[in-house]
């Protein structure tokens, strides 16, 4: 069952343009001039109750201003959308209580007051009874394993502990969807896992649709079985994570520091990217060759310092939106 449907969305913003000179500034004061952007172009797509959906795209590419018509901040020009079977400009209210959002980089909390009070407050504002809100409080807690920091004042916890109430924060009204922006920016690698583990958890226990956008791989990779890709305000794939890996998420990038210089050569699965000298930075295709084998190449016993990662996603976006032009 669809729980957001979207049909030929549109939006458009007029923007404002700058002439240079100063007397271009005093002529853009009384006389200005605009260009109308178009950020989304006609897209249309479905989620369904219980997916973990990444909606993903470079900086500019429309994602934030789908997520804000679908959470009824912004209101499209064209097209209609469906959450939850209502629609945001006309049910905002009634939306606002069914869904909970949380942005990786803006925080939602009362930096000056505890978890335990924010949560509080959240429940008040839901107008959700005291005693409901101290079992849903008790619950959560538990879950995400607050117990040592609940109630200290948020502008004294780490980003991971603030990250952890925010999700929390979020879910005190039970809400159907939770839409994520961004959720383990800046976090370290130990703390990223737990929180990934933590909204898995938390799809699996309450069957909350989430719908991420990241511009962590490792997020998406872990996390969605689906991915919408969208670019220059247009949807370029919307496809199985799987279909993803298998196409786009077989290469590793490897870089390391070498005792000694050595000599090594393109071949199948491997590429050159940088050599100079103690320092090498190759690509490997997984489809063809393991991360392991290209280890070897460079022999272990030489290697001072080394890192792999996967290829970034603005890389990945790039080439998959060539490949649909």
């Amino acid at each position: 069952m669809a729980i957001i449907e979207v049909k030929k969305l549109s939006k458009n913003f007029k923007v404002k343009l700058k002439e240079k000179g100063f007397k271009g500034s005093i002529k853009s004061i009384f006389k200005p001039k605009h260009k109308i952007v178009k950020a989304v172009k006609n897209i249309s797509f479905n989620v369904e109750k219980g997916e973990i959906v990444a909606f993903i795209g470079p900086n500019g590419a429309g994602k934030s201003t789908t997520i804000k018509m679908l959470t009824s901040i912004l209101f499209p020009d064209k097209g209609s959308i469906k959450v939850l079977g209502l629609n945001p400009m006309q049910d905002r209210k009634k939306l606002a209580y069914e869904i909970g959002t949380v942005f990786g980089q803006k925080e939602q909390l009362w930096t000056h007051l505890t978890p335990y009070d924010n949560f509080k407050f959240f429940g008040a504002i839901y107008d959700i009874p005291d005693a409901a809100v101290e079992r849903k409080i008790e619950e959560l807690k538990v879950l995400f394993e607050l117990d040592d920091f609940i109630n200290t004042p948020v502008r004294n916890l780490s980003l991971g502990q603030r990250i952890r109430c925010e999700i929390v924060a979020s879910l005190i009204h039970n809400p159907k969807i939770l839409f994520l922006d961004e959720p383990t920016i800046g976090l370290d690698p130990v703390v990223k896992e737990n929180i990934r583990s933590l909204i898995k958890r938390m799809n699996k226990e309450y069957k909350t649709t989430i719908f991420l956008t990241s511009h962590d791989v490792g997020d998406i990779e872990k996390l969605c079985k689906r991915v919408i890709i969208i670019n220059n305000g247009q949807i370029v794939l919307d496809d199985s994570m799987e279909n993803l890996k298998y196409h786009y998420l077989n290469k590793k990038i490897v870089e390391a520091k070498m005792k000694e210089k050595i000599n090594l050569d393109d071949e199948d699965g491997i590429t050159i990217l940088k050599d100079k000298g103690y320092n090498l930075k190759i690509e490997v295709d997984t489809t063809k060759r393991s991360v392991a084998d290209a280890i070897k190449l460079l022999n272990p016993d030489n290697i001072i310092d080394i890192n792999i990662s996967n290829i970034p996603l603005e890389d990945i976006i790039s080439n998959i939106y060539k490949n649909k032009d």
